[in-house]
């Protein structure tokens, strides 16, 4: 984060804590409130409440407000004013975005074609190479992560996914 000017007399001590929070805040108002349920269906007869499709975005949702909000209590309680504090916002290599985007496209693009292990794989090499990873093994979960991911959705939640192009 950027320091803030402010005096140890005013109310807010971290104004871009408290805008982050009030943004995301908005954010998981509208998730709640609005998005989930006017546009996600839940069938009529639901013996389980765990299996309806509304249940892991309420799940995110409630948890973005509970972050907003100490993010906005953070901001009015905690300064930002030691260069150390941990709390610094660093700008990246421009090439590290692009290859983030890139991969958020090749997942997104390629995730019916390919199916979700395939692409998730690809997006998850160029995730890495987009993080200069120097540890060889490390590169093996690129491949463990999304078959993992994919069999706990298939398997487990029982959400169908496309899972090999063949």
């Amino acid at each position: 984060m950027t320091k803030s000017h402010s005096t140890s007399g005013t109310l807010i001590k971290d104004s871009w804590d408290v805008v982050a929070g009030v943004i995301l805040l908005g954010f998981a108002l509208l998730l709640l409130f609005y998005l989930i349920p006017n546009y996600i269906g839940q069938p009529p007869i639901m013996q389980n409440p765990m299996m309806s499709p509304r249940w892991l975005p309420t799940i995110v949702g409630w948890l973005l407000l509970v972050f907003s909000l100490l993010m906005i209590v953070q901001g009015v309680l905690v300064a930002d004013d030691a260069e150390d504090s941990g709390r610094r916002f660093e700008r990246g290599a421009w090439l590290r975005f692009v290859l983030m985007v890139v991969a958020l496209v090749v997942y997104a693009g390629l995730f019916e074609m390919l199916g979700a292990i395939i692409s998730g794989i690809l997006a998850t090499f160029i995730l890495f190479i987009a993080h200069p990873v120097r540890t060889l093994w490390v590169y093996g979960l690129a491949i463990v992560f999304p078959v993992g991911i994919t069999l706990l959705f298939t398997e487990v939640m029982n959400v169908p996914l496309p899972m090999l192009p063949f």
